[in-house]
């Protein structure tokens, strides 16, 4: 179910899914019921004592990998995960500087939000208090300094590792597709050129799929697979479990072995219920067709978003894949002018028509468009349709 209803009964149109997290739909009924069947045999048990829900959506996950991305950690949350990849990435290496990108975001917690950088929100004492992160310039098609042009985005994270490190580098981690940025898509070509970089610098490369997994972009079940590249480790959680907390590492088994002879577990990671509702929401992907469906629905509400960017000044991008979409809005095409104010406005007018959509970027004035992925062409329509409205009575 792609809706959400409020105290006094009134419907309203889920387009941002619990921040892009819940992928199937609100209240599925497969995996309410793998949840509550196995929650009435056993609630906990940790890794130490294993259970085979937990080997179960293990081996179904590192299924759905590629190359040798095969062995899996358990965790609650993105922000464990990629604080996880980051430890493995300097164990790995016996390097410790990590590069990410510059409006990228990663996670809430002390080592992960240090891979941030982007100014909304941003902890003073958390953004300085971990050294040897670095940030490269964002590969941004529509307000980059070198607009699409990946070979010279490329060339900066050359550039920036010969003369801003050792030249030995632990790890770099980048999103396919910024969530909290505003939903902007890496220059096409980039990551191929920017990972051979990375692992002649001595370090591994890290795909942030927390916001992109499950087949959400509709042209791949990975974003990382719309660049044409295979991280050596991969983060994942959000649309993982449709809701529960859940999220996990993929990683190689040399990569793995390097955690073989250490203490390394997680209380609530591999909880057999979440393992169990994890391996249903892997299921009803694969059963109802979900990543064709948002091949389908995105290509239908970016046609029509596109439409209306034409008729409306104010909408200077339209861009994203599948149900992974970004508005973003400006007083002025030319100079790219955010539109603040008009976008909050305009953010609680489409509340009014019934319509709840996310907001993101630097100066907030992109609609992140992320729904569950049940979303269909009518529900499109209804968007497109209300956000015109929206825009006219501005």
């Amino acid at each position: 179910m792609q809706y959400l209803f409020d105290e006094n009964g009134r419907r309203y149109l889920d387009a941002f899914a619990g921040i892009v997290t819940v992928s199937c739909g609100h209240c599925h009924p497969e995996i309410l019921n793998a949840i509550t069947e196995q929650s009435k045999l056993l609630q906990h048990a940790t890794t130490i004592y294993l259970h085979h829900a937990i080997a179960d959506f293990a081996e179904a996950l590192a299924s759905k990998m590629p190359g040798n991305l095969k062995v899996v950690y358990f965790v609650n949350s993105g922000s464990e995960a990629n604080e996880l990849a980051m430890m493995m990435a300097r164990l790995y290496t016996g390097n410790l500087g990590m590069i990410s990108l510059r409006n990228a975001y990663h996670g809430g917690s002390s080592g992960s939000y240090h891979f941030n950088c982007l100014r909304v929100g941003c902890l003073l004492v958390a953004c300085k208090s971990q050294g040897e992160i670095h940030h490269v310039v964002n590969p941004d098609p529509y307000r980059g300094v070198f607009g699409s042009d990946a070979n010279r985005y490329a060339k900066d994270l050359q550039d920036h590792i010969d003369f801003g490190t050792s030249g030995k580098v632990a790890g770099f981690i980048a999103e396919t597709i910024q969530g909290a940025g505003g939903a902007v898509e890496l220059a096409p070509g980039y990551l191929k050129p920017v990972y051979d970089i990375v692992r002649k610098a001595g370090g591994v490369c890290i795909a942030d799929e927390v916001q992109t997994g499950f087949g959400r972009t509709g042209s791949n079940y990975w974003g990382f697979e719309t660049q044409g590249v295979i991280p050596d480790i991969v983060t994942m959680a959000k649309g993982i479990g449709n809701g529960l907390p859940l999220g996990a590492v993929v990683t190689t088994p040399e990569i793995a072995s390097v955690l073989a002879q250490k203490i390394q577990f997680n209380t609530f990671g591999g909880n057999p219920v979440c393992s169990a509702g994890g391996l249903a929401v892997l299921r009803v992907i694969d059963q109802e067709k979900r990543q064709a469906h948002c091949a389908d629905v995105g290509s239908h509400l970016l046609k029509r978003l596109r439409a209306l960017q034409q008729t409306h000044e104010i909408i200077g991008d339209v861009r994203g894949r599948g149900l992974m979409v970004g508005i973003e809005l400006v007083t002025d095409r030319n100079e790219k002018t955010p539109a603040k104010v008009e976008t909050a406005v305009l953010f609680e007018k489409l509340r009014e028509l019934g319509i709840l959509v996310g907001k993101g970027g630097l100066h907030g004035n992109v609609f992140r468009i992320k729904p569950p992925m049940c979303f269909n062409r009518d529900d499109a329509d209804f968007l497109v349709d209300a956000l015109d409205h929206a825009i006219s009575k501005l």
